[in-house]
């Protein structure tokens, strides 16, 4: 299930205000001894998380569903996602939807019923942890997260269904601005930078793929190395983007690498402004990266 974007905070009776996760979207499913953990794309991701899955499997229940992000937190419990890329701090899953519990199929059942089986079925240790709630009143969520620097609030009414797909019955809002974009090619570097100087990228508007910027901060020597060898099999002679500008020195992949930016805004001529590279999304379907600006 997936939260629809919307503009601007709101307040309205017979909904909850969660925090928004900066991390991977996981699906965890237990059955007896068994735990597999899939990305919202179906991969396979329990080896990557072995320490997770190890949590879920000494639950008290045979039989569960649980959705929810993994996600690392920095010093002040915020979820990083450039944390998580990296490696550091201990991944932990942030669970707020159970479907599944006991041979027991919770999808038909209201949010309200679904939550309360989740705090019974889970117990919060350092590999596992509830969603948090942040206020009754969806204004007042917004303003904790500014406060606290959160990348955004998810709102849910507590009578809906648990359907596959986007649905207007869960809405994020967002504080900071940070989105998936796909790399469409990069710039020979300058100065004592090695690899690449920065990378080209782009966002689907009306089915087509439109040039959205480029972003040349963000990356240690590691993750420039680790992104060049990643292009050079995916090299083309021509953009693949509508409307792709002059620039020297531009070499050109094939459309399939999703990086997560952060930015501050967009400029009048719809390019990103002071945006900073957080990691590689595995997670995400190139042809799912919509620019915000078309949402």
């Amino acid at each position: 299930m997936l939260a629809t974007l919307v503009g601007e905070p709101f307040h309205a009776p017979g909904w909850v205000y969660e925090e928004k996760y900066d991390g991977i979207r996981i699906l965890a499913y237990k059955e007896g001894s068994k735990v597999t953990l899939f990305s919202r794309n179906d991969k396979n991701r329990s080896e990557s998380f072995p320490a997770i899955a190890r949590t879920i499997r000494a639950l008290r229940p045979t039989t569960l569903l649980l959705d929810g992000e993994v996600v690392a937190l920095d010093r002040h419990k915020i979820s990083s996602f450039q944390l998580l890329q990296r490696g550091i701090g201990r991944a932990r899953y942030a669970v707020f939807d159970c479907l599944y519990v006991n041979g027991r199929d919770l999808r038909q059942e209201a949010l309200s019923i679904r939550r309360a089986e989740l705090e019974r079925s889970v117990r919060e240790s350092h590999g596992l942890m509830l969603s948090r709630r942040l206020s009754a009143n969806g204004l007042a969520a917004f303003r904790v997260s500014k406060q606290r620097g959160y990348e955004g609030l998810v709102a849910k009414r507590l009578e809906s269904v648990y359907v596959e797909g986007r649905s207007r019955d869960w809405l994020k809002v967002k504080v900071n601005q940070e989105d998936e974009f796909i790399i469409v090619g990069y710039t020979e570097p300058s100065g004592s930078r090695e690899y690449f100087g920065a990378l080209l990228l782009g966002a689907y508007e009306n089915g087509k793929l439109r040039y959205v910027g480029k972003v040349g901060t963000g990356f240690t020597r590691e993750i420039l190395a680790s992104l060049y060898r990643k292009f050079q099999w995916r090299k083309r002679k021509q953009p693949t983007v509508e409307d792709f500008p002059r620039i020297r020195h531009a070499a050109f992949i094939s459309p399939k690498l999703v990086a997560q930016v952060s930015y501050t805004e967009w400029t009048k001529d719809g390019k990103l402004r002071h945006p900073v590279f957080l990691g590689l999304r595995d997670d995400k379907d190139p042809k799912e990266v919509v620019s915000p600006r078309a949402k």
